[in-house]
């Protein structure tokens, strides 16, 4: 039987080094033919090292821009991004680039088509587009109109799952599935099969630590070494994007 084509998808590693290793790892096991970078590789503790780990892949990488990438862009324009925690990443990742990594990032497209699957981080039409579990049918509809290509494959919201022609990814780095891990997708032909990587998380917790990045002890408290309830996160973005009660 032929070997169909396998592409690797690695959403919102945002930063997490360790996590992001352990996939590529998994990746070479898997003899991806490519590797599609989904969105949100900076936004985090290691923004440059997780840059150059996947700069440095043998197989072809494509690049799509998430939110953290146009936040860190924004800080080097000079615009103001809140003191916030994605603020304060923004600000992190972007003392992290250099010339030459502010003009690659500045060219990534916000979606893109590999073998007749189309790329994304939060939506085809927005990087911050929320679409979860949870997200009505309707506006699931909405955010993919006008797509030709046969399946969508997203991040944005940390959280693995497929619903109809929309797939997401997961997230490498910081996920909210409720349990520790590193989450991506691979591509056979076009056909989805979500991925879990497990990974050495105390060794993990002391090296994001010495990096001295902002809000490090949240990314391990709520992601990495105590997950918080994937419901309550879902239900979260919900909230946050209109569509649901205060949870």
């Amino acid at each position: 039987m032929a070997i169909g084509v396998r592409i690797a998808v690695l959403a919102d590693v945002h930063g997490n080094a360790p996590a992001l290793r352990a996939v590529l790892a998994e990746v070479s096991e898997a003899r991806a033919d490519a590797i599609v970078v989904a969105g949100d590789v900076v936004g985090g503790p290691q923004p440059r090292e997780a840059l150059e780990l996947l700069a440095a892949r043998p197989e072809p990488v494509r690049w799509i821009a998430g939110n953290a990438e146009h936040e860190a862009l924004a800080v080097l324009a000079g615009r103001a991004v809140g003191d916030d925690p994605p603020g304060r990443a923004a600000r992190w990742s972007a003392a992290a680039l250099d010339a030459g990594w502010e003009a690659a990032i500045a060219s990534w497209p916000i979606r893109d088509t590999l073998d007749g699957v189309l790329f994304c981080h939060g939506s085809p039409r927005r990087v911050d587009e929320v679409l979860t579990r949870a997200t009505p049918d309707d506006v699931l509809r909405d955010a993919l109109a006008g797509v030709g290509e046969s399946l969508v494959v997203g991040g944005h919201t940390h959280q693995q799952f497929r619903r109809g022609t929309y797939v997401n990814a997961g997230s490498v780095g910081r996920p909210y599935e409720g349990r520790p891990g590193a989450f991506w997708l691979l591509l056979e032909d076009g056909v989805p099969e979500l991925r879990e990587t497990a990974y050495d998380l105390e060794a993990a917790a002391a090296e994001l630590r010495a990096t001295g990045a902002p809000d490090v002890e949240e990314l391990l408290s709520e992601s990495l070494l105590d997950p918080v309830d994937a419901a309550e996160v879902t239900a979260v973005f919900e909230f946050t994007a209109g569509r649901a009660p205060v949870p």
